[in-house]
């Protein structure tokens, strides 16, 4: 496998001091956490997919939500104070984030947008981010999120 991308999500992750591990696996198109889960010999609860979505006035958004979890855009919308949410199209998420669909990282995003985490990826000991490129995840202590972003955490997750 080669090298690890040196991305904005990397670079921002080395300049607050947050410590992370690097994770290189087959991207697979449309294989989404369940294979880069099984890439990485994790589960799929602790792969944490970004999601780019928008409110009724096209105000974009992230939310991150687990792998193995859709999201609730009617709750999140009520918890954030919307009308609703919806996801974006990849080409407008591609634009927002700078980051191509699949590759899509919270950190280091083009545009200053709103984060929302599911509360409950906090009580894992270690998550598993989009690095910013597709087939590339980054590890963390989900703790130290609120030291590379500011964030609001929601209760979103569809079992």
């Amino acid at each position: 496998m080669s090298k690890a991308p040196s991305t904005n999500a990397t670079r921002l992750l080395k300049q607050t001091g947050v410590p992370f591990t690097e994770h290189l696996y087959r991207y697979e198109e449309h294989g989404g956490t369940q294979v880069s889960a099984r890439e990485l010999g994790v589960a799929e609860h602790a792969v944490i997919k970004t999601l780019v979505m928008e409110d009724e006035k096209g105000a974009p958004l992230i939310i991150l939500m687990h792998g193995d979890r859709e999201v609730s855009t009617k709750e999140l919308a009520r918890q954030i104070g919307t009308k609703s949410v919806q996801p974006c199209k990849p080409e407008v998420a591609n634009r927002h984030s700078g980051y191509l669909v699949g590759g899509t990282s919270p950190l280091g995003t083009k545009k200053t947008m709103p984060i929302h985490a599911e509360a409950t990826i906090f009580d894992l000991d270690r998550i598993y981010l989009n690095g910013g490129s597709r087939g590339f995840l980054v590890g963390l202590d989900p703790m130290d999120l609120d030291k590379v972003v500011t964030l609001t955490r929601v209760s979103a997750a569809i079992p």
